[in-house]
């Protein structure tokens, strides 16, 4: 092969991906329970709680040590970055929150919901650094819900869970209100990329849902996969790492049974599972320190999560 074929042959293979780039977006689904709707604290904006701002985000990022890896966060005039290649479409109890990757898009209300982060914040920024193309997160997660009865999928027999049907139809939803809702992604082909899951807790409190969770987890994909008409759709399952390595049966029985159903057969090179349990931080140095189901509210805790979660799928989309 000359020199000049190899050349041209490069130019159409970029021309091609760019114009592949230009007319489609990348569609990743974010669900799970209260750890997935975010509860990690931004700031002060209640002076008497958070233990003094121990473990808030804006105490994380003015350590010297940790700056550099926060730096993305804000602008240089000291405001929360929002991106404009990458989006999260979350409905919470107030209604849809639409917008660039930032912080905010929690459970909260719409003025709480801007002191609080979950993993979505870092997922964003890890996934939009890494496709030319702009990405959609739409985030489906509800406080108190467990895979057993609430996400229970169809394939897993007995009743469809009433929260795995309301995260299809604000899938559903959000599809259909793109152009409306993100004005940067109209005229784009959604393209399905990724489902991300972080959930467990609730399924530590029943035996029969303990013993049945890698079962039914692996039905969640499965169906997911059918419904989405993605046979193979990249899957990350986030560890139930709350208290880090330091937990009780129950949570290590959670946790062995994310790592197993991730290594089901037909899940190779598809579906990972992604360890938290490295993240979690002493309450004393954490913001909400009767919160040990939620991280204590640590947010250097639910960044981290979310850097391992992006990270895990982009080894998925890259292999």
């Amino acid at each position: 092969m000359t020199k000049g074929l190899r050349y041209l042959l490069v130019l159409v293979a970029c021309l091609g991906f760019s114009v592949q780039a230009k007319n489609s977006f990348k569609v990743f689904l974010l669900a799970g329970q209260s750890n997935m709707e975010g509860q990690g604290v931004v700031d002060l904006d209640h002076p008497k709680y958070y233990n003094g701002g121990k473990g808030i985000l804006n105490r994380v990022m003015s350590d010297p040590t940790k700056a550099r890896r926060y730096a993305h966060l804000k602008d240089e005039d000291g405001n929360w970055v929002v991106r404009d290649d990458a989006f999260i479409r979350f409905r919470n109890k107030q209604g849809v929150m639409a917008g660039g990757v930032s912080i905010g898009f929690t459970g909260y209300g719409s003025d709480q919901s801007r002191h609080h982060i979950g993993p979505e914040l870092q997922i964003g920024h890890v996934l939009g650094d890494a496709h030319r193309e702009p990405i959609l997160l739409i985030k489906t997660a509800w406080g108190g819900k467990s895979l057993y009865k609430d996400f229970r999928p169809p394939s897993a027999g007995g009743e469809t869970g009433e929260y795995y049907k309301k995260m299809l139809a604000e899938v559903k939803e959000a599809l259909a209100a793109v152009d409306k809702e993100f004005p940067a992604l109209k005229g784009r082909e959604p393209e399905w990329a990724g489902f991300l899951w972080q959930q467990g807790w609730n399924d530590m409190f029943d035996s029969k849902a303990l013993t049945e969770y890698e079962e039914n987890l692996v039905h969640l994909v499965n169906d997911l996969r059918k419904e989405f008409k993605s046979p193979k759709l990249p899957v990350v399952i986030g560890e139930l790492g709350n208290g880090g390595s330091k937990a009780g049966a129950n949570m290590l029985a959670i946790r062995a049974a994310q790592k197993a159903a991730a290594e089901h057969k037909g899940f190779k090179g598809n579906v990972k599972f992604v360890s938290t349990t490295a993240f979690a931080r002493p309450k004393e140095e954490s913001p909400n320190m009767g919160h040990g189901h939620h991280w204590f509210g640590n947010a250097e805790s639910y960044f981290l999560i979310g850097d391992a979660l992006g990270k895990g799928m982009l080894e998925l989309l890259r292999p």
